[in-house]
């Protein structure tokens, strides 16, 4: 299985970028794999100097240009044809490689991946999602950000491809859906949610209904669907939880120097928690809908969250897991195979 790695993504690259291929390449986990760096030759090779030759599983594609997190992801996609990220994905359209990971521009690899590799058939929205660690282990939630508005139809397609997801990232046999809500009741919220309650109850029989804020992090389901408008705000405080209550508490013992010995005891349990939260253990996640395996990671990936992020990669080419999509989408006759492929508000602007 062949993977490419987009070098130049995120903000520790190419230093993590390739480090992290390394360690993926020395799981034995993944003996099938080889991974194709794509990025700027030289900076690649700066990286691996303390490690010849090059190791047998580990190609270098280059690619001239590169894309900032600031770049407006559709001028980048139109300017900078030979942008690792523009070469990568087109080394998985060509099927010259089986999935794309990058920690890089988040819009950029959205438009890339959307523009050159097109959506599964049947697939009205593609989407991005993030986990949460909870009370029962962790959770999924589909839509974080690539459509931040969305019609029942969508709200309905994003717990389809969450379920799926979940079942086999996370061996879940039938996943519990919830639809995000200001309240409990089928009648609660927007036209939009009330209508895609319908749509939801109608075709899942996981879906349990709707949930509020404080079920997520309390494990009620393992699913949760929304727009991304709302899954964004979500997902940036769910990331600032740890750190500020670390902060609170760092506060605290310095106000209360007896409580010290009490804060050491804890130390292992506070560290344990913390990483259920780190990023870095799920490493990355699928632009679920697309016609190819198409990995985003978080821009401030280390070595360890890239690893994880082309672990997700294997995993979804091994389990075949856009084919799984198609299947169950044609199953529920859910499809919108008239929709634009090309002209989508998806795509951020700019």
């Amino acid at each position: 299985m062949r993977i490419v790695v987009d070098a130049m993504g995120g903000d520790h690259a190419p230093a993590a970028t390739v480090s992290g291929s390394l360690l993926a390449l020395d799981d034995p986990r993944y003996p099938d794999l080889e991974i194709v760096l794509v990025g700027q030759q030289e900076s690649i090779r700066a990286e691996l100097t303390d490690i010849p030759p090059l190791p047998p599983k580990l190609h270098i594609h280059h690619a001239g240009q590169t894309v900032s997190m600031k770049e407006s992801p559709t001028k980048a996609v139109k300017h900078k044809p030979d942008s690792s990220i523009a070469v990568g994905v087109n080394l998985l359209k060509s099927n010259e490689v089986d999935a794309f990971v990058s920690a890089g521009n988040t819009g950029a690899v959205l438009t890339s991946s959307l523009l050159s590799l097109g959506r599964i058939e049947g697939v009205n929205r593609p989407t991005i999602g993030s986990f949460f660690p909870t009370a029962k282990g962790g959770c999924v939630v589909f839509d974080v950000g690539a459509n931040p508005e969305a019609k029942p139809l969508n709200l309905l397609q994003f717990g389809i491809m969450g379920s799926i997801y979940s079942r086999n990232l996370f061996d879940i046999d039938n996943p519990k859906v919830g639809l995000l809500n200001i309240g409990e009741e089928r009648t609660k919220g927007t036209d939009v949610h009330i209508d895609a309650y319908g749509m939801l109850e109608q075709e899942l029989d996981n879906f349990i209904g709707n949930i509020e804020g404080r079920d997520i992090l309390a494990g009620k389901v393992d699913v949760v669907v929304c727009d991304g408008f709302i899954g964004n705000v979500l997902l940036k405080f769910g990331e600032s939880i740890i750190d500020s209550v670390m902060e609170m508490v760092r506060s605290e013992l310095d106000n209360k120097p007896f409580a010290k010995l009490g804060a050491f005891l804890m130390k292992p349990v506070m560290q344990s928690i913390s990483s259920q939260f780190s990023y870095e253990e799920h490493g990355g996640v699928p632009l679920l809908g697309i016609n190819g395996v198409s990995i985003i990671s978080h821009g401030s990936s280390t070595p360890k969250a890239i690893k994880n992020a082309i672990g997700v990669a294997h995993t979804m080419v091994r389990k075949r897991i856009n084919e799984t999509i198609q299947s169950e989408l044609e199953v529920h006759r859910v499809t919108s195979p008239s929709m634009p492929q090309v002209d989508d508000p998806l795509i951020p602007q700019g």
